[in-house]
C-alpha cells in the first residue's frame, strides 16, 4: 500500500514496558511509511529507545507542560500514551482538541469514559486497555466465550488470573519473586477497598487484611503449582463481557505457592500503609523500620517481638523469607525523606527483587470458563506462559507493547474506525489482534476439564 505521506507516530513514556512497542513499529516503519517519536521527560532514556534508527526520533517533553504537550500532539498522526494511568487524561483532552486517536494500556477511568460522546462527535478512536492485563487477558477471553455462545453454550463460571513473575531458571530467592513491573503497584496491591466476586450465586467479599490468606491453588502444565488472590472488583465484568447470569465470576493475581501467606506479613503489621508519612526515615535503618511496628519491650529483640507477635515459628519458611529480606539489618537504612510505609518497604524490597540483566522474567495467564451445553456442564482451562530474554527484552514488556503496537496500525490504518472509548472485547477488534500475537508466540493452550463449578482447592474460602 502507498501512503501519501510519512504517518508520525507519538510515544508518551519511555518506561519499562515501552522497549518491545517501539522495535515492533520499527519493524514496520519502512513498509508503512512510519516516523516513531519518543517522548519522556527523561530525553536520555527516550534516546536510549530510539538509538540511531532513521525512523526514530526523541524529544523531551514534560506533560504538564501544555504548550509543549499540544504541540508534540499536533505533529503526530496518533498517539500513545504509556504514561501511568493518572496522567492520561491531560493527554486524551488534547487528542480530542486536536482530532488525533488515543491508545493506552491502562483501564478506562471514569474521567476517560466521561469523553466518550466528545471521542465519537470527532471520529476519534480512544483504545485502552490493550496490554497484557487487561489487555490479552480481555480478548482471550471474549474469544472463548463467544465460542461457547456461538455453540449454544450457557457460561456458568469465569476466572481468570494473570503473573508476572520471574523464569523458572532465575527464581533464586525463597520467595519466588522479583520485580517484572512497577514495583509500588506491586507493594500497594488490594488496597482501596474489598475484593468483590460472586462464589456459586452468591457474593462474596474480602477486606484487605484477609486478602492474602484467600488463595486459590492452580496448576500448570509444565511449570507446577501457583496461587492466586483476588483482585479489587470483579463485579463489574459482568456487564463488560455480558456475563449477568453466571454463578461464579472471579479475576485474580497468580504468585507462586506460599508468597501471598509471607506477604500478609506485612500487611499486618502496617508496612504496606501509604496514607501517612514517617519522621527520620533518612537515616532510619532496616531494623529501625521494623520496629516501628512492633511494641515496646524492655528485654526481647526485634526478632523475637515480630515472631511472638504474628505467631511464627523459628523453623518456619515464612521466617527464612522474612530473613532474606534483611528486614533486622542495623547498617543498611532507608535513605528515603519523610517516606511513608510503603515507600520504605519499596526501597527494601527493590534491592532484593530487581532483576539483574540476564534474569528473564515470566508472564503466567489462566482462565476457567464453565458453562452447559446440550444439558451437559463442561469446562475448558486456558493457559498462556510466556519467558522474557533479559531485563530489557521482557515478557512484560512483550505481552504489553506487541498489543499495544498491532491495535495502533489497526487503528492508522483505518481497520478500526468505531469511534468512542473503547476496550478490545468485540470480534472485529481481538480477532485479528489475537491471530497475530501469536506469530509472536504468545498462544493459549486449552484443555477441556470436568466441570467442578468453584473451585474445592480454595486454600482458606
Amino acid at each position: 500500500m502507498q501512503y501519501l505521506h510519512m504517518r508520525n507516530i507519538l510515544i508518551i513514556g519511555t518506561g519499562k514496558s515501552t522497549s518491545q512497542l517501539v522495535d515492533y513499529l520499527l519493524q514496520h516503519a519502512e513498509n508503512q511509511e512510519l516516523q516513531i517519536t519518543l517522548a519522556d521527560k527523561s530525553l536520555e532514556q527516550a534516546q536510549k529507545l530510539a538509538g540511531n534508527h532513521p525512523r526514530a526520533s526523541a524529544i523531551e517533553l514534560d506533560i504538564f507542560q501544555e504548550l509543549q504537550r499540544e504541540e508534540a500532539i499536533a505533529n503526530a498522526d496518533i498517539v500513545i500514551s504509556m504514561l501511568p494511568a493518572r496522567f492520561h487524561i491531560k493527554i486524551a483532552e488534547n487528542c480530542i482538541k486536536l482530532g488525533k486517536s488515543l491508545v493506552t494500556a491502562s483501564y478506562v477511568s471514569e474521567e476517560m469514559q466521561n469523553l466518550d460522546e466528545a471521542v465519537k462527535e470527532k471520529g476519534l478512536v480512544f483504545m485502552n486497555e490493550i496490554g497484557l492485563d487487561p489487555g490479552i487477558d480481555h480478548m482471550s477471553a471474549m474469544q472463548v466465550i463467544d465460542r461457547i455462545r456461538d455453540e449454544g453454550g450457557k457460561l456458568l463460571l469465569f476466572e481468570s488470573f494473570t503473573g508476572g513473575l520471574v523464569a523458572p531458571e532465575n527464581d533464586t530467592n525463597l520467595w519466588n519473586y522479583k520485580f517484572t513491573w512497577n514495583p509500588r503497584n506491586v507493594v500497594l496491591a488490594g488496597q482501596g477497598g474489598a475484593a468483590e466476586f460472586i462464589q456459586e450465586g452468591t457474593y462474596k467479599y474480602i477486606p484487605y487484611q484477609r486478602l492474602f490468606r484467600r488463595t486459590e491453588f492452580l496448576d500448570v502444565e509444565g511449570y507446577g503449582r501457583f496461587e492466586g488472590y483476588a483482585n479489587r472488583n470483579s463485579l463489574k465484568y459482568r456487564e463488560i463481557y455480558d456475563l449477568k447470569d453466571v454463578l461464579t465470576l472471579y479475576r485474580g493475581t497468580i504468585r507462586r505457592v506460599g508468597f501471598s501467606r509471607a506477604w500478609n506479613v506485612f500487611v499486618q503489621l502496617g508496612m504496606t500503609d501509604d496514607t501517612y508519612h514517617l519522621q527520620h526515615t533518612e537515616s532510619m535503618s532496616y531494623r529501625e523500620f521494623t520496629n516501628l511496628f512492633l511494641p515496646y519491650s524492655p528485654t526481647d529483640s526485634v526478632e523475637l517481638k515480630l515472631r511472638h507477635n504474628l505467631k511464627i515459628e523459628q523453623d518456619d519458611l515464612l521466617w527464612d523469607k522474612l530473613l532474606e529480606l534483611d528486614l533486622f539489618n542495623t547498617q543498611k537504612s532507608i535513605g528515603l525523606k519523610n517516606a511513608t510505609p510503603a515507600e520504605c518497604l519499596q526501597k527494601i524490597l527493590e534491592e532484593k527483587w530487581s532483576l539483574s540483566p540476564e534474569d528473564k522474567d515470566m508472564i503466567v495467564m489462566y482462565h476457567k470458563f464453565g458453562y452447559e451445553i446440550n444439558g451437559e456442564k463442561k469446562q475448558i482451562d486456558a493457559t498462556m506462559v510466556i519467558e522474557g530474554k533479559n531485563e530489557i527484552n521482557t515478557a512484560m514488556a512483550k505481552t504489553v507493547g506487541l498489543p499495544v503496537g498491532i491495535a495502533t496500525l489497526r487503528i492508522l490504518n483505518g481497520k478500526i474506525t468505531k469511534p468512542g472509548v473503547k476496550i478490545p472485547i468485540t470480534r472485529e477488534v481481538y480477532g485479528p489482534i489475537l491471530k497475530e500475537l501469536e506469530t509472536y508466540g504468545i498462544v493459549f493452550q486449552e484443555y477441556e476439564k470436568p466441570y467442578l463449578g468453584y473451585n474445592p482447592d480454595r486454600l482458606n474460602g
